[in-house]
């Protein structure tokens, strides 16, 4: 596979424990899911780490965010410290210098995330930017396209993908899919 690489598992009840806990974080910001031509739209975020929300909060713009670097944590950072442990880990061992994004984003039973591509903007288009997504709960029909690859999605797994290639992902299961996507900067 050149699109995906499985770099591990880790332990997600503790996090999806918290989430149960904690509904309201869901959808506080809502950006990434309402911009105009959004592939994310029906989902729902938990935005840990993001562009102040000054940028985004009202913004229907799609490329608004596409050169912000300057990042900070959000509430839900210090209100979901379950989610700490395999963001720093993957840190630790991809030796990265700097900590991008973190999302915790939510596709519904029946939901699908459009055909898009994370290659525009000094954001999103570094050569030394790795995206991961560790899975918070995903059952078997969660599917994850990127470029002419297809992977089935479970529950504690890490995948790396390559998020400048054109990727999608369905859910045909019968529960929501949670993933966590964290960002980072190798340097």
């Amino acid at each position: 596979m050149k699109n995906f690489l499985n770099v591990g598992t880790w332990d997600p009840l503790p996090l999806m424990m918290a989430l149960q806990r904690r509904p309201n974080l869901w959808d506080q910001h809502r950006y990434r899911t309402t911009f105009e031509g959004t592939p994310f739209r029906g989902m729902s975020d938990i935005l840990l780490r993001y562009s102040l929300p000054e940028m985004h909060e009202g913004v229907t713009d799609p490329n608004a965010l596409v050169n912000d670097t300057m990042l900070v944590q959000y509430d839900a950072w210090h209100e979901l410290p379950e989610a700490h442990e395999v963001i720093f880990n993957l840190m630790r061992r991809f030796k990265a210098i700097q900590l991008g994004r973190v999302i915790i984003a939510r596709l519904p039973m029946g939901g699908v995330i459009k055909p898009h591509a994370d290659n525009y903007g000094s954001y999103a288009a570094r050569d030394d930017g790795l995206r991961f997504h560790a899975v918070v709960q995903a059952a078997p029909g969660c599917l994850f396209h990127c470029g002419d690859e297809t992977i089935q999605t479970r529950s504690g797994e890490v995948w790396w993908f390559q998020h400048q290639a054109v990727h999608s992902a369905e859910n045909n299961s019968a529960e929501e899919r949670v993933h966590l996507l964290i960002d980072m900067q190798t340097g």
